[in-house]
C-alpha cells in the first residue's frame, strides 16, 4: 500500500482514530477539525458525492452558520492544497464534492476486507484463519474513531465505528468459544463487561466462558448481577437469549458444554434470534410538497399486508430526491411495520456498487443470525434471508440501486414484507414491481422549498425573482437548495440579484456549484470597499487566535462600546467579510483571518510591502486598497485591551463562584471592568462558553507587558482545568506562559505559573511532577514575598502527599498552608486546608477529629457562602462519616457535594464523590450499590483525573463486584489496577496484590 503501479506514492487515509492522511509514508497535514470533519464525511461516502446541504448538515447540523457553504469552498480548497499533486482526489461535481481514492485507501476498506475475509473463513471451518483476520481488522483502530471532530455525522459515525468494533471483538470471542479457549477468553470479557456493563451480549459470552471452564456458579452470578443493572439503570429484564442461556446454565444443558467439531451447534436457523432492526435514516426537517408520490407509495406499502410482496421502484436522475422521498415515505409507513425496517445504499451511481452477497450478510446479522450460520454463496445467503424473514412484517429500503439484477436477491420475497427501491434507472425487467418515475418539482412545491431555506421574509417581497430563480434551477431539489442556501448565507444580497446571477445560461453551472474561488481577489473587492473605521475593525479582530469572538470581547478589542461594535460588525458580516456564528457571535473564516491580520500589518501605499493586490498582464501590481495598518504598538494595544477583558470578567466569575476568596484582591486589576452576571450559573455559563477563546488569548499574551495578566487569567479560571473538556488546552496554555516567564527572568509570574501547573499535574495524576512544582513555587513565592503561591502551593503538596501516603509530610505542609492562608486573613483557604486536615486525620485513625476538622471547614464555607468550597467541605466529612460508620449521613453529605459539583461542571469533583460514594457502600456491606457509583465514577472519569484516580476506582470497583459473587470481574478490574499502580509505584499495589492472592490460591 502506497504506491500505484507506477511506484508514485499514493493518497491513503485513516478514520478509525484520528483522521489522517498520507502520500506513500509522508503524513500530510489536514487542517483544523472543521476541515478534517469535511474530509471524513467525504471519505465515508466512499467516492460518492455529497450535495452542499449534506455537508453542512454533517458539520454543523440544525444551526449551521450563515456563510456555511462558503466556508465548506474554504475547507475544499485548503484540503485540495494539502493533497498537493494529488489534489484531483476531491472533486467538484452536481454542487457539491467527492472523493475518489485508490482500492483500500482508507482504513475502513481494509478492515472491512479483513472482517469480510474471515467471516468466508468461519464459514470454511477455519476458525484460526478467521481469529486472525478479525484480529487483523481490529488493528486498524488506533483509538476513539474520528477523534476530537465537531458535528453531527461524526458522532453518528463514531457511534457506528466503535458498534463495529465491539461487534468484531464479540464475534472472536465467540470463536474462542467455539474452539475452547474459554479460560483465555474470561479476562477480556471481565474487563469488556466492566468497559460496557450494559451490552448483553458480552454478558452471554462471559457466562458460557465460566460455565464451559466448570465455573457455574459464577456464570450464574453474572446473569444477576445483569439482571440487577438492566433493572437498576433502565428499568428492564434481560432479553430472551440471555434467559435462556441462564435456563440452560441452570440445568446444567449439556448442549452448552461445547462446541461440537465444526463449531455449529444444531441448525443455523435455529441460532437465530431475531431482533427488531430499525435503520431508517433521519428524514429531513424541511420536506416539501410530493403529495401525489407520497399517497402512492404510501398506498402500495399498505398493501403488503395479505400479499406475497409489496415492490416500489422510484426512478429519476440524480438530485431529483428520490432518497428523500423514499425515506419520508418509509418513516410514515414504519407503524405497518411493527418487526423492524432494514436500510442499505447500494452506492449504484458510483465506481463500486455494493455486493449482493455483503448487504445478505450485513442484514442477516441485523436479524439476528450469528456469524457462524451465514453461508458464502449469494444463493444460499438469499435463502436464509427470506426464511428469515418468513411471517414478519419488514420494510427494506435499496437506497440508490444499480439495477435490477443488484435488487433481486435482496427483495423479501415473503407475505407482509415490502421493499422501496430508488434508483437512476427505471428498472422495467423488475417483474411485480410498482415503478415511479419522479420528476422535478412543480413551481409552486420548488417556491415553498426555496422559501422555507431563505426565509419568508426575504421571499415575500420578491416572489416573482424567486420563481425565476427556482425556474433557472430547473425544479431541480438539489439545485434549489444549493442556490437558496447561497442566497441565505449572504444577508446583502436580494433574491433580484441571485436571479440576475442565475440568468445568464452561460455561467449557471458555475452559479450552483460549490467551486474554487479567487480568494484574494474577492477579498480585496470586499476591503476596498470598507470605510474607515469598519476596515479598522477587520483588522483588529483577526487578531484575536480564538475560534470566534462575542460581541463584549470585540468592543474591548476595538475600544468601542457595544453598541458601536455591533453596528461595525454586522455591517462587516453584510460584506461577507465576516460571520455572525451566533447571536452576539462572531467569526472569520481562516482565510478571511490570515487576509485581515495581513492588513492588519500591512505598509500604507508608498511603503515597500502591501496586503495583496492585483497583477495585471503588464506586471504591474494594483495598490492596496487604501486603508492604513496598524503598527506594532497598536496591535499589541488591542490584544491588550482583550485580555483586560478576560481577566476583568474572570475575577468576577471566581468571586461570585468563592466569595471571599482572596486570591482577587492578588491578581492584577485591569481597567476594563469587565462583565456583571445575575448569578453564579450565568457566569459560570460565560466562563465554558468563552473557554476556548481566553486559553487562547493567554497563550497569546506572553510579551513581557502582557505575561503577569496572562497568569492572573489562568489563576482566575482554574475551574477549567478540572472540567475535562478543557484540561488539556488550560494546561497548554499553563505551560506556555510558565516558560515565557522562565526565559524573561519574570520570578513571580514563572512562580504563580507553577501554582497552576501543580494543580494541572496534580489534577492528571502527575503527582511526583505536581510535588516538583510546587516545591519550585514555594521558592519563587517566597523570594518576590508573593502569597499566592506562598498559599496554594503547601496546601498542594499537602494533598499531593495524601495521595502517596505520606501522611506526615501531608499534616506538616498542610499546617504550614492553614498558617498562610490565616495570616492572609483568607477564609476559603483556611477552610481548604482544614478539610485537607481532616483527610490526613482520617487515614491516621484519628476519625473525631477529622469529623471536627471538616465541620470546621464547613462552617466557614457556610458562613461565607460559598457553594463550590462547601461541596467539597461537604465531600471531605462525607469520607470522614463513612470511615466512622456513620453510613447514612455520609451518603447524604456526599449526595449533596455531588448535586453541587454537576452544577458546576467539576467532573472530576464529580467523578470522585461517586467514587467516595461507592466506598462508602462498600464499607456498609452494600455491594451492588457500591458497584454502581464506582461504575459511573469510571464513566465521569474518562478523561480527567489520571490513571491513579481510575485505577482506585477500579480496586472498589472489583472490592464490589467480589461482594455480588463477580470474581472473576473483580480480579479483572484488580488485575487492571494493579498494572497502573506498578508503573506509577504507588504503594497501593501492596494491598491490590493482596486482594489478587486469596482468589489465586483458591
Amino acid at each position: 500500500m502506497g504506491q500505484d503501479p507506477g511506484g508514485r506514492p499514493t493518497l491513503h487515509f485513516s478514520v478509525l482514530g484520528p483522521v489522517r492522511a498520507w502520500r506513500g509514508e509522508q503524513q500530510l497535514p489536514m487542517g483544523s477539525p472543521q476541515q478534517r470533519a469535511l474530509l471524513a464525511a467525504l471519505l465515508l461516502r466512499r467516492g460518492r458525492t455529497a450535495t452542499a446541504p449534506e455537508l453542512v448538515d454533517a458539520l454543523w447540523g440544525e444551526d449551521p452558520p450563515e456563510a456555511a457553504v462558503a466556508a465548506l469552498r474554504t475547507y475544499a480548497s485548503r484540503l485540495r492544497k494539502a493533497f498537493g499533486p494529488d489534489a484531483d482526489a476531491l472533486v467538484s461535481e452536481s454542487g457539491g464534492y467527492a472523493i475518489r481514492i485508490a482500492p483500500d485507501g482508507l482504513d475502513t476498506e481494509r478492515a472491512e476486507r479483513c472482517a469480510g475475509e474471515a467471516e468466508k473463513a468461519r464459514g470454511r471451518g477455519d476458525r484460526a484463519r478467521a481469529r486472525e483476520l478479525i484480529d487483523e481488522a481490529l488493528d486498524h483502530w488506533d483509538g476513539e474513531p474520528l477523534a476530537g471532530l465537531p458535528g453531527p455525522y461524526a458522532e453518528t459515525q463514531r457511534t457506528r465505528l466503535e458498534e463495529w468494533r465491539l461487534q468484531l471483538i464479540e464475534t472472536r470471542l465467540d470463536i474462542d468459544l467455539e474452539t475452547g479457549h474459554h479460560a483465555e477468553a474470561i479476562s477480556e470479557l471481565t474487563a469488556l463487561t466492566a468497559a460496557h456493563p450494559l451490552r448483553e451480549r458480552l454478558r452471554g459470552l462471559l457466562m458460557l466462558a465460566l460455565y464451559r471452564s466448570g465455573r457455574q456458579a459464577e456464570a450464574l452470578a453474572v446473569y444477576a448481577d445483569t439482571r440487577r443493572l438492566l433493572a437498576d439503570e433502565l428499568g428492564i429484564d434481560p432479553g430472551a437469549e440471555l434467559v435462556e442461556l441462564h435456563q440452560g446454565i441452570l440445568q446444567a444443558d449439556s448442549d452448552l458444554a461445547a462446541a461440537p467439531a465444526g463449531g455449529q451447534r444444531g441448525d443455523p436457523a435455529r441460532e437465530t434470534a431475531f431482533v427488531r432492526p430499525a435503520q431508517l435514516p433521519a428524514t429531513v426537517a424541511d420536506f416539501t410538497g410530493r403529495t401525489a408520490f407520497v399517497g402512492e407509495i404510501g398506498e402500495q406499502l399498505a398493501t403488503a399486508e395479505g400479499r406475497i410482496m409489496a415492490v416500489s421502484a422510484v426512478a429519476g436522475i440524480g438530485g431529483v430526491g428520490k432518497t428523500t422521498l423514499a425515506v419520508h415515505v418509509a418513516h410514515a409507513a414504519r407503524d405497518r411495520f411493527p418487526d423492524g425496517q432494514l436500510y442499505v445504499d447500494l452506492q449504484g451511481a458510483g465506481a463500486r456498487a455494493a455486493e449482493p452477497e455483503a448487504v445478505l450478510g450485513a442484514f442477516l446479522r441485523a436479524l439476528g443470525t450469528q456469524d457462524a450460520a451465514i453461508p458464502d454463496a449469494v444463493e444460499e445467503r438469499a435463502a436464509l434471508y427470506r426464511s428469515t424473514l418468513d411471517g414478519r412484517r419488514v420494510l427494506v429500503l435499496l437506497d440508490n440501486a444499480r439495477d435490477a439484477a443488484q435488487v433481486r436477491p435482496l427483495l423479501p420475497g415473503t407475505e407482509g414484507c415490502a421493499a422501496l427501491i430508488t434508483s437512476r434507472t427505471r428498472m422495467v425487467d423488475l417483474a411485480g414491481a410498482h415503478l415511479l418515475d419522479l420528476d422535478v418539482m412543480s413551481p409552486e412545491e420548488a417556491l415553498q422549498l426555496f422559501t422555507k431555506i431563505v426565509s419568508e421574509e426575504r421571499v415575500a417581497g420578491e416572489r416573482d425573482a424567486a420563481l425565476d430563480v427556482v425556474a433557472a434551477c430547473g425544479f431541480l431539489p438539489l439545485a434549489i437548495r444549493i442556490a437558496a442556501s447561497r442566497l441565505a448565507a449572504r444577508r446583502t444580497w436580494t433574491v433580484s440579484v441571485l436571479a440576475a446571477k442565475l440568468a445568464d445560461e452561460r455561467r449557471r453551472l458555475d452559479e450552483l456549484q460549490a467551486g474554487d474561488l479567487a480568494v484574494r481577489a474577492t477579498f480585496e473587492l470586499g476591503y476596498a470597499q470598507l470605510e474607515p473605521q469598519q476596515a479598522r475593525a477587520f483588522r483588529l479582530l483577526g487578531l484575536a487566535d480564538g475560534p470566534d469572538i462575542s460581541l463584549a470581547a470585540a468592543a474591548a478589542v476595538l475600544d468601542l462600546d457595544v453598541f458601536e461594535t455591533e453596528e461595525l460588525l454586522e455591517s462587516l458580516v453584510d460584506t461577507s467579510l465576516l460571520e455572525s456564528a451566533a447571536p452576539g457571535r462572531y467569526r472569520y473564516h481562516d482565510l478571511v483571518r490570515l487576509y485581515a491580520r495581513a492588513c492588519a500589518g500591512a505598509t500604507h501605499a508608498g511603503g515597500a510591502t502591501h496586503a495583496g493586490g492585483a497583477t495585471h498582464a503588464g506586471g504591474r501590481r494594483d495598490e492596496p486598497p487604501p486603508q492604513e495598518a496598524e503598527g506594532p504598538d497598536e496591535r499589541e494595544a488591542a490584544l491588550s485591551r482583550l485580555l483586560d477583558f478576560y481577566l476583568a470578567t474572570a475575577a468576577r466569575v471566581y468571586a461570585l463562584e468563592r466569595p471571599g476568596d482572596r486570591l482577587v484582591e492578588h491578581v492584577h486589576h485591569p481597567k476594563h471592568t469587565g462583565l456583571d452576571f445575575v448569578d453564579r450559573s450565568e457566569a459560570l455559563d460565560w466562563l465554558y462558553r468563552e473557554a476556548e477563546c481566553l486559553l487562547a488569548c493567554v497563550q497569546q499574551s506572553t510579551s513581557r507587558t502582557m505575561l503577569g495578566r496572562a497568569g492572573d487569567l489562568l489563576l482566575t479560571t482554574k475551574d477549567l482545568a478540572e472540567s475535562g473538556a478543557n484540561s488539556r488546552h488550560y494546561e497548554e496554555a499553563a505551560v506556555a506562559v510558565r516558560s515565557a516567564a522562565a526565559v524573561a527572568g519574570e520570578d513571580k509570574v514563572e512562580g504563580r505559573a507553577l501554582t497552576i501547573l501543580t494543580h494541572v499535574h496534580s489534577m492528571a495524576g502527575r503527582f511526583d511532577e505536581a510535588d516538583d512544582a510546587a516545591q519550585r513555587a514555594m521558592a519563587l513565592g517566597r523570594l518576590t514575598d508573593d502569597r499566592v503561591p506562598s498559599c496554594e502551593a503547601p496546601n498542594d503538596r499537602g494533598i499531593i502527599a495524601i495521595y502517596q501516603s505520606r501522611l506526615e509530610d501531608a499534616e506538616t505542609y498542610l499546617l504550614q498552608a492553614l498558617d498562610a492562608f490565616r495570616g492572609d486573613a483568607n477564609g476559603p483557604g483556611e477552610a481548604s486546608a482544614l478539610c485537607n486536615l481532616s483527610r490526613v486525620h482520617l487515614a491516621t485513625g484519628r476519625t473525631e477529629s477529622a469529623i471536627e476538622l471538616a465541620q470546621q471547614g464547613i462552617a466557614i464555607y457556610d458562613r461565607m457562602g460559598l457553594a463550590l468550597r462547601l461541596a467539597n467541605g461537604r465531600y471531605a466529612l462525607g469520607m470522614a462519616l463513612g470511615h466512622g460508620g456513620q453510613t447514612s449521613e455520609a451518603v447524604e453529605r456526599l449526595s449533596e457535594a455531588l448535586v453541587v459539583f454537576r452544577e458546576s461542571r467539576q467532573r472530576l469533583w464529580e467523578g470522585m464523590t461517586l467514587f467516595r460514594m461507592a466506598e462508602v457502600h462498600l464499607a456498609a456491606r452494600k455491594s451492588a450499590q457500591a458497584a454502581a457509583h464506582a461504575e459511573l465514577a469510571l464513566a465521569v472519569l474518562r478523561d480527567v483525573g489520571g490513571e491513579w484516580r481510575r485505577a482506585n476506582v477500579l480496586r472498589v470497583l472489583g472490592e464490589a463486584l467480589e461482594g455480588i459473587g463477580q470474581a472473576d470481574r473483580a480480579r479483572a478490574c484488580w488485575r487492571d489496577a494493579l498494572v497502573v499502580f506498578e508503573r506509577l509505584g504507588s504503594p497501593e499495589a501492596q494491598d491490590v496484590s493482596r486482594l489478587l492472592t486469596p482468589v489465586v490460591a483458591a
